[in-house]
């Protein structure tokens, strides 16, 4: 006795399918469990803007640019080391690029002093220049503790320095060290090789070289200097 076991399970699959067709249940379900009950999650919120507000924004004058750089918007601002300024000079004869001021440096003293100061004197006065008609400036526009510009900063502060140096726009950019040559000549750049930098409408002949304070730890490296900048100085400028 009992109920009839000989179910037809073919056509009470069929008979499920058509009611839950009928019900309006018309797609497949998930294969992962859901919490029907839970409540539902907020919708997306869009992406955070991450450029700087208009206001913070680097000016398109040089004198506009240099002013800013020593203001608050400037990444050095937070770092809590004194920041030296560049004295804004357009076309100069000679421009001179380094990755961030020397222990001696100051507002009142300027870029390069001290012992490297006393070195770069001598180069330039071999090339015909001195320090007033050359513009000196930075990667960086204060000191680290470390001496080394922070990571985090370095893509920020390439831009500047190019953005500088566009502004500039000098008839020949020397480039002292490492940090500058990446920074202008991208990763492929080697210290020697005469360059002409083509950046936002400038063309002017680029090198770059050891800097003066590794020239005074391995004094024999000033003969290669000093090739560097006499293939500098012969490139006819426009």
């Amino acid at each position: 006795m009992g109920a009839d076991q000989h179910i037809q399970w073919h056509e009470a699959a069929a008979s499920a399918l058509e009611w839950w067709s009928d019900a309006g249940v018309d797609t497949l379900v998930e294969d992962e469990l859901r919490d029907w009950f839970a409540a539902p999650a907020p919708a997306p919120r869009p992406l955070a803007v991450t450029s700087a507000p208009a206001a913070d924004l680097p000016p398109d004058t040089l004198d506009a640019f240099v002013a800013w750089r020593m203001g608050a918007a400037a990444p050095e601002a937070g770092w809590n080391a004194t920041r030296v300024p560049v004295s804004p000079q357009k076309n100069p004869s000679l421009m001179i690029l380094t990755d961030l001021p020397e222990a001696d440096d100051s507002v009142e003293n300027g870029w390069m002093t001290g012992p490297v100061g006393v070195l770069l004197d001598r180069m330039l006065a071999a090339i015909g220049e001195v320090r007033e008609s050359v513009v000196i400036a930075g990667i960086a526009h204060a000191r680290t503790s470390t001496g080394r510009i922070p990571a985090e900063a370095q893509a920020t502060l390439d831009d500047l320095a190019r953005r500088l140096v566009t502004l500039v726009a000098p008839q020949r950019l020397l480039l002292f060290g490492a940090e500058p040559c990446r920074a202008m000549l991208g990763v492929d750049g080697q210290r020697g090789g005469l360059r002409t930098l083509n950046h936002d409408g400038i063309a002017c002949p680029t090198i770059a070289t050891f800097h003066p304070r590794f020239l005074l730890e391995r004094p024999l490296a000033k003969a290669e200097t000093w090739r560097h900048l006499q293939l500098l100085i012969r490139e006819p400028t426009a």
